[in-house]
C-alpha cells in the first residue's frame, strides 16, 4: 500500500458491554473523535554531567475523547451508569381562577402523597393558603369566585417517558469500541480506517448545557483506554480497496 493518508471525518462508533459482549449504543453522530496513546518514560543516570544512560517505558495507556452536539439518554446512561425507567414525578405550575366555592381543578391528579400548594396570584410563592384537596379538585379556604391563584404540586408523568436515575453509587461500566471512517491518500483514494479499544471506561465527569444563544451545546465524553485480558487494547486497522 505505503500510501500517505490525511483525515477529514469523524468514526462512527460502537459501544459494546465488556461483559455481557452485548451492543450497547451505536453512536453515529459524533463530531469529533481523538484517540490519544500516553505512556511514560524514565531514565537511569549515571556518570560526570549526570546523562541519561538506559530508558524505563511503561505506564502505557491513553484516551479516547468523543464530542457530540446530538444526545440520547442511552449516551447519559453510558457516561453516568445510571438506572433507566419509564416513569416519573415532576412538579407542575398552574394559574387558576377559582370557581364558585373557592374550588379549583388542577389538570392533572397530584401523585400519591404529595403536597399541593395554593398562592394568591399576586402572592406567588408567598404565603400559601390553606386548601384541601380531592382528586384534581383543590378546594381554598376563604377564596370567592374569580379570584387567581397559582398552584404548585408534584404529578406522576407514566406516559412516553425515559428517566435516568444517577445515586451516589452509580458508576459507568466497561466497553469495548469499534470505530470505523475513511482516509483519503495522495493519490485520491478512500481507504476504510477502523480501530478496535479493547476496553474502555468513561470518566464519570459530565456537563449539560443549556443555552438561549450560541451554537448548539456539546457533550465530551472522555474515556481511559485499559487493556483487557489478553493485554491487548488498542488496533489500528486500514483497509486497501
Amino acid at each position: 500500500m505505503g500510501n500517505t493518508f490525511a483525515n477529514r471525518e469523524v468514526c462512527d462508533l460502537i459501544f459494546e458491554d465488556y461483559a455481557t459482549k452485548t451492543p450497547f449504543l451505536n453512536m453515529d453522530y459524533a463530531n469529533v473523535s481523538t484517540t490519544e496513546i500516553t505512556g511514560e518514560t524514565v531514565f537511569a543516570y549515571g556518570g560526570k554531567g549526570h546523562p541519561k544512560r538506559v530508558a524505563f517505558s511503561g505506564e502505557r495507556g491513553g484516551t479516547l475523547t468523543i464530542e457530540t452536539q446530538m444526545q440520547s439518554f442511552k449516551l447519559y446512561q453510558l457516561l453516568t451508569g445510571g438506572d433507566m425507567s419509564k416513569s416519573a414525578k415532576f412538579m407542575v405550575r398552574e394559574e387558576l381562577t377559582a370557581a364558585e366555592g373557592g374550588t379549583v381543578t388542577l389538570t392533572d391528579t397530584p401523585a400519591s402523597g404529595a403536597a399541593v400548594n395554593v398562592f394568591a396570584a399576586d402572592d406567588d410563592c408567598g404565603t400559601a393558603k390553606t386548601a384541601t384537596v380531592a382528586n384534581k379538585t383543590v378546594t381554598i379556604t376563604g377564596a370567592a369566585a374569580g379570584d387567581k391563584v397559582i398552584v404548585y404540586y408534584v404529578k406522576d408523568i407514566t406516559d412516553k417517558v425515559q428517566k435516568i436515575s444517577v445515586k451516589g453509587s452509580s458508576f459507568p461500566k466497561a466497553f469495548t469500541v469499534y470505530g470505523d471512517t475513511v482516509m483519503k491518500t495522495e493519490s485520491d483514494e478512500l481507504l476504510p480506517y477502523k480501530f478496535i479499544a479493547y476496553k474502555v471506561t468513561p470518566q464519570s465527569n459530565m456537563s449539560i448545557s443549556m443555552s438561549n444563544n450560541g451554537d448548539p451545546a456539546t457533550i465530551t465524553i472522555t474515556c481511559d483506554l485499559m487493556v483487557n485480558d489478553d493485554n491487548e487494547m488498542l488496533d489500528l486497522i486500514l483497509e486497501e480497496e
